[in-house]
């Protein structure tokens, strides 16, 4: 396309936009530590699994500029990474977001000093699958259908752990909270988590149905800052005296995008039971068996 920049000024667009660009095995990698975002330009032979391990491990958007169209097996190998392709065709529209600084993971003050881990950290890039603990025996007892169809699929979430600063009861600056927010990739929900209570595993065992993500990583920063600030909202209350009489003002209030600290993403599997008949569909949760909406339609 006439309007996409050839690979030179690609760099010094990256260059410009404070990435610090470094030469890779036959590619270009571009790393920018304000909000981790990390850009490799590649030839479009390069399959996504030889160029994950150029992305640096606190990488929170991960891109990879193509030189020309990847190929479906490219895509979906990218998809199964939460890693976004670009090729000569997207580039322009891409650039927009690439370029321009990123407010969802600011220095702040929203958190101690540690790095915060991404999920996949704790046990390894292949342990990427949470264990069911509801077999299909227990689903059939929970659901409640007789002469159901039960299938187990497994749903895409990006995880992160994430700071917020609260906002204090008198308004002020409040207690810094420590969780994971879970950005569901197909239906773009997004929703907090308690740390722990989740093992996670490379296999689990039995036939399963594994959903591809519908929703790029670059996408999920966003929606996850939102959901952190919805539930993180507080009642702030305003004591005034107005002749004589004592007012007290309620609002709610949210803590601001830059008080949220967003860790490094990453892609996990998510064990669902769906029991399809008759008398209609019910999904349970295979980890605690909680029934719950169908996790695939999309968000309101």
């Amino acid at each position: 396309m006439a309007d996409t920049p050839p690979p030179p000024v690609l760099r010094r667009l990256l260059e410009a936009a404070g990435y610090r660009l470094e030469e890779v095995p036959g590619a270009v990698r571009a790393v920018r530590a304000a909000d981790h975002r990390a850009v490799v330009i590649a030839a479009r032979g390069r399959s996504p699994s030889e160029i994950e391990p150029w992305f640096p491990p606190d990488s929170v958007h991960r891109t990879v500029v193509y030189d020309g169209e990847p190929g479906d097996a490219a895509r979906a190998a990218a998809a199964d990474r939460g890693i976004e392709l670009v090729d000569p065709s997207t580039l322009g529209p891409a650039l927009g977001e690439l370029l321009l600084p990123s407010a969802l993971v600011p220095g702040g003050d929203a958190g101690a000093p540690e790095p915060l881990e991404g999920p996949l950290a704790l046990v390894g890039g292949d342990a990427r699958t949470v264990r069911p603990r509801i077999g299909r025996r227990e689903a059939e007892q929970l659901s409640g259908l007789a002469g159901a169809r039960y299938t187990l699929r497994l749903v895409p979430f990006y995880v992160a752990a994430y700071r917020v600063r609260q906002v204090g009861a008198d308004g002020g600056p409040g207690p810094v909270r420590q969780r994971l927010v879970a950005v569901n990739a197909t239906s773009r929900r997004a929703e907090i988590w308690d740390e722990g209570g989740r093992e996670l595993v490379r296999e689990i065992d039995g036939p399963a149905e594994r959903l591809a993500p519908q929703l790029a990583a670059t996408g999920a920063g966003a929606l996850a800052v939102e959901a952190i600030r919805r539930h993180h909202t507080v009642r702030v209350d305003h004591t005034e005296q107005h002749a004589g009489a004592l007012v007290i003002e309620s609002r709610r209030v949210a803590p601001p995008a830059e008080d949220v600290r967003l860790g490094p993403f990453g892609l996990i599997f998510v064990p669902y039971w769906y029991a399809e008949g008759s008398e209609g569909r019910r999904v349970l949760d295979a980890v605690s068996g909680r029934g719950l909406a169908d996790p695939e339609a999309p968000a309101d």
